[in-house]
């Protein structure tokens, strides 16, 4: 979707401040939102990528205002009442009422099981017989498409060419992903190779290039 997440190529936000010996968090309430992400994920009521799509389903104001760990909580927030996992009283208050469904309640997160779980991640790469639709050093264009939903296809590169580099095999489609369990879509994903003046025109310079893992579902052959 076309949201105040989507910054990739665009002028006028100013140079990256990079910290020295940067902490991992900054504050206590960062650590803390973190963790209630994965504990909650946990309980596979939603994938990464509708977490992530939950996060970009704010006004662009509200995105740009909050800080990276706030809009984390925004999505979390989100994900918890659409999946009935709390109410808006219960999170009013800070706190549960109601206990959760046994089913559920057996796949909550315990501390002796963090490290195992947080190492293992989730499963994205499949082992479906999917033929690829492009091949390595094929010309294709990225679709010059608006989706409503969440998408991996950065704005900036929608409408170029690039060569397709690498073949990294079958995932889950996250645009579909995004959009429940159910729907992972399994495609093939590239590293698409574009020239800076192909992204930028004649700014950028001659020898530079962009690598870009795009799914086949972003993207269409050139003649």
């Amino acid at each position: 979707m076309n949201g105040g997440h989507d910054l990739g190529g665009m002028h006028g936000h100013g140079l990256i401040d990079a910290e020295p010996d940067e902490p991992v968090f900054h504050y206590e309430w960062q650590r803390r939102v973190m963790a209630m992400n994965i504990a909650a994920g946990a309980i596979g009521k939603w994938n990464l990528d509708m977490s992530r799509h939950a996060k970009e389903r704010q006004s662009p104001v509200q995105y740009l205002r909050n800080s990276y760990y706030e809009n984390w909580l925004v999505g979390l927030e989100k994900l918890l009442l659409e999946s009935g996992l709390i109410t808006t009283e219960e999170l009013a208050q800070g706190r549960s009422m109601t206990p959760l469904p046994t089913e559920l309640a057996q796949r909550v997160l315990r501390a002796n099981n963090v490290e195992e779980v947080i190492r293992r991640g989730g499963q994205f790469i499949m082992e479906n017989d999917v033929p690829p639709q492009y091949s390595i050093g094929q010309k294709v264009r990225v679709l010059n498409n608006h989706p409503g939903g969440h998408t991996r296809a950065p704005r900036y590169v929608r409408g170029k060419i690039g060569v397709v580099d690498r073949d990294h095999g079958v995932f889950v489609f996250a645009d579909e992903n995004s959009k429940g369990q159910n729907h992972r879509a399994p495609q093939h994903i590239y590293s698409v190779k574009f020239s800076a003046r192909e992204l930028w025109g004649t700014k950028g310079y001659e020898k530079d290039c962009v690598l870009i893992d795009l799914w086949d579902g972003h993207l269409e052959a050139v003649d």
